[in-house]
Protein backbone atom coordinates (compact mmCIF):
# COMPACT_ATOMS: atom_id res chain seq x y z
CA UNK A 1 0.00 0.00 0.00
CA UNK A 2 2.55 2.09 0.64
CA UNK A 3 4.39 2.04 -2.70
CA UNK A 4 0.46 2.60 -4.34
CA UNK A 5 0.48 5.93 -2.08
CA UNK A 6 3.86 7.07 -3.20
CA UNK A 7 2.93 7.22 -6.75
CA UNK A 8 -0.31 9.75 -5.90
CA UNK A 9 1.45 11.75 -2.82
CA UNK A 10 2.51 14.77 -5.20
CA UNK A 11 -0.86 14.72 -6.07
CA UNK A 12 -2.91 15.34 -2.44
CA UNK A 13 -0.15 17.86 -1.74
CA UNK A 14 -1.01 20.06 -4.76
CA UNK A 15 -4.35 19.95 -3.83
CA UNK A 16 -2.99 21.79 -0.72
CA UNK A 17 -1.80 24.62 -2.86
CA UNK A 18 -5.13 25.02 -4.55
CA UNK A 19 -4.96 22.47 -7.48
CA UNK A 20 -7.79 20.12 -8.60
CA UNK A 21 -7.15 16.50 -7.95
CA UNK A 22 -8.38 13.26 -8.86
CA UNK A 23 -7.39 10.06 -8.37
CA UNK A 24 -8.25 7.39 -10.79
CA UNK A 25 -8.32 3.79 -9.88
CA UNK A 26 -8.79 1.86 -13.09
CA UNK A 27 -8.23 -1.86 -13.91
CA UNK A 28 -10.13 -5.31 -14.36
CA UNK A 29 -12.70 -6.74 -12.05
CA UNK A 30 -10.57 -8.56 -9.43
CA UNK A 31 -7.52 -6.82 -10.04
CA UNK A 32 -7.31 -5.09 -6.65
CA UNK A 33 -8.69 -1.70 -7.26
CA UNK A 34 -10.80 -1.64 -3.87
CA UNK A 35 -7.80 -3.00 -2.02
CA UNK A 36 -5.48 -0.59 -3.45
CA UNK A 37 -7.94 2.35 -2.23
CA UNK A 38 -8.83 1.17 1.13
CA UNK A 39 -6.42 -1.61 2.18
CA UNK A 40 -6.99 -2.96 5.43
CA UNK A 41 -6.82 -2.09 9.20
CA UNK A 42 -3.56 -3.27 9.11
CA UNK A 43 -2.10 -1.83 5.93
CA UNK A 44 -4.27 1.16 5.14
CA UNK A 45 -4.74 2.04 1.27
CA UNK A 46 -4.68 5.06 -0.48
CA UNK A 47 -7.43 6.48 0.43
CA UNK A 48 -6.75 6.67 3.96
CA UNK A 49 -3.40 8.17 3.71
CA UNK A 50 -4.24 10.56 0.94
CA UNK A 51 -6.68 11.82 3.77
CA UNK A 52 -4.10 11.43 6.74
CA UNK A 53 -1.28 14.12 4.37
CA UNK A 54 -3.98 16.36 3.68
CA UNK A 55 -5.69 17.18 6.83
CA UNK A 56 -2.48 16.95 8.70
CA UNK A 57 -1.07 19.94 5.55
CA UNK A 58 -4.15 21.50 6.30
CA UNK A 59 -3.95 21.70 10.10
CA UNK A 60 0.06 22.23 10.00
CA UNK A 61 -0.89 25.26 7.17
CA UNK A 62 -4.13 27.03 8.89
CA UNK A 63 -1.83 27.19 12.58
CA UNK A 64 0.82 28.75 10.95
CA UNK A 65 -1.96 31.19 8.98
CA UNK A 66 -0.80 30.51 5.72
CA UNK A 67 -4.38 29.39 4.05
CA UNK A 68 -7.82 28.56 4.82
CA UNK A 69 -9.32 25.42 3.32
CA UNK A 70 -12.32 24.12 2.43
CA UNK A 71 -12.32 20.26 1.63
CA UNK A 72 -14.66 18.58 -0.86
CA UNK A 73 -15.24 14.96 -1.81
CA UNK A 74 -16.39 12.79 -4.91
CA UNK A 75 -16.00 9.02 -4.79
CA UNK A 76 -17.77 7.93 -8.18
CA UNK A 77 -17.92 4.18 -9.43
CA UNK A 78 -17.98 3.40 -13.12
CA UNK A 79 -19.47 -0.27 -13.87
CA UNK A 80 -21.05 -1.72 -17.36
CA UNK A 81 -20.95 2.49 -18.55
CA UNK A 82 -23.08 3.25 -15.60
CA UNK A 83 -21.85 5.96 -12.98
CA UNK A 84 -22.73 5.66 -9.66
CA UNK A 85 -22.24 7.93 -6.60
CA UNK A 86 -20.69 6.21 -3.54
CA UNK A 87 -21.38 9.28 -0.93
Amino acid sequence: QAQGFEQVEPLALSALDGYNVCIFAYGQTGSGKTYTMDGSSADRGVTHRTFETLFSGIEERQKAGLATYTVELSVLEIYNETIRDLL
